[in-house]
């Protein structure tokens, strides 16, 4: 006979989810607690907190050919891509990203986060060893544990430690993940060097490039492209549409075969409703304006140094960018969702970025450049931010 569960197990239908609560007052008091915040279509505040990196979200060629789409292909893509949901716009989304960015092929997801799903747990396996930079945004987390590989995340952007965990594996296979350009301090990896590792220990090289493409490179053509290796055998890029292009999805980039094999294989593209025609429509437009306007990348960049120096300047620990973001750093979790909002309340929206959210525990505001911010809007913003300062947040 089997004797009883705990009692526990015997809650009635209202207690089953009283754990949640217990939960929430825990991070509630450790400061963690978040709110959605609904905006209006147009708001007086100076942006500094979303990703819309070159200014294209609102543009009316972007918004115009997505309005456009809408109406020849109706609101949603009716289907997975395999089934009914891959139409013209799809396709020659595909071949115009893969063609910038000098790689043979591309496939376009549903969002950036679901590239990384599919482009991580298709590459990988149980017979694989996946190596990471600890500091990996949480999507390519996400993609490994679900990947059935041996992990290891090493030392942030330390070769040497991606080395040393290649070199004792016990899997046959090996796939090396890193972020181009890391999404809370905005730094950037050492691609050409994990290339070079990779290659000594018969690696592949995921890298995904959110925060890169569009910022930096040729003409915005991202951190791999200006490493060299866009177009290398062993190479494969993920990119979000929602940054710099300002749209929705993303996209996976590399070798002809991996595109292929990710068709066939990746879970997040074979069984998601493919991604919405006015949204695949609205990427391929702002592609369009980044090749005829490649000025904007660097307006970005020049953007964000200004930003960063003079805060550094006015004294706060502040990360130097290599691309669009950079970060402050507050004292506590709850000085920084006050500060964030004190800057709100000033007209300057900025985003705030705590555990867990953060791998290494520190709070910090997390600025966004773009390429239409002016030197008055940075003048202003280092106003605000110095004058909603919390103590403690100057060194």
């Amino acid at each position: 006979m089997t004797s009883p569960g705990p009692a526990s197990q015997n809650l009635p239908p209202d207690q089953v989810f009283d754990w949640l609560d217990v939960e929430a007052e825990k991070r509630a008091e450790a400061g963690l607690v978040r709110k959605l915040r609904i905006r209006q279509a147009q708001e007086p505040e100076l942006d500094l907190a979303g990703n819309d990196y070159l200014g294209l979200a609102r543009d009316k060629r972007v918004a115009g050919a997505a309005a456009a789409a809408a109406l020849r292909w109706g609101a949603g893509a009716t289907g997975s891509r395999l089934v009914t949901g891959t139409t013209e716009v799809h396709a020659e989304l595909e071949h115009e990203l893969a063609r910038f960015c000098g790689t043979q092929a591309a496939l376009v997801f549903s969002s950036g986060f679901t590239a990384n799903l599919g482009a991580v747990t298709a590459l990988s396996g149980a017979d694989s060893a996946i190596v990471t930079d600890k500091y990996i945004h949480a999507s390519l987390i996400e993609g490994c544990r679900l990947s059935r590989s041996d992990i290891a995340a090493v030392a942030h952007s330390e070769p040497n430690a991606f080395k040393h965990a290649l070199a004792t594996r016990r899997k046959p296979r090996a796939l090396v993940v890193t972020d181009s350009v890391f999404s809370v301090d905005g730094d950037i990896a050492p691609l050409e060097q994990l290339a070079g590792v990779c290659r000594e220990h018969g690696a592949s090289l995921l890298v995904d490039d959110a925060h890169g493409f569009g910022v930096l490179g040729e003409g915005g053509r991202g951190a791999v492209h200006a490493a060299g290796l866009s177009g290398a055998p062993d190479v494969v890029t993920t990119i979000t549409l929602s940054k710099s292009l300002g749209a929705q999805g993303g996209a996976v980039l590399g070798p002809r075969r991996v595109i292929r094999h990710l068709v066939d294989t990746a879970r997040s593209f074979i069984f998601d409703t493919g991604l919405a025609p006015a949204s695949a429509a609205a990427a391929l437009a702002a592609l369009t304006a980044l090749k005829a306007e490649p000025e904007l990348a660097t307006k970005v960049t020049e953007a964000a140094g200004n930003l960063a120096m003079q805060l550094k300047s006015a004294g706060f620990r502040v990360s130097l960018p290599d691309a669009a973001v950079i970060s402050v750093q507050a004292p506590s979790p709850e000085s920084a969702v006050a500060w964030a909002a004190a800057c709100a309340d000033q007209g300057v929206r900025v985003g705030c970025f705590r555990p867990p959210s953060v791998p290494d525990g520190i709070s910090r505001l997390r600025l966004t450049a773009r390429a239409d911010l002016t030197e008055a809007d940075v003048d202003r913003a280092v106003a605000v931010i110095t004058a909603a300062a919390p103590p403690g947040a100057t060194s």
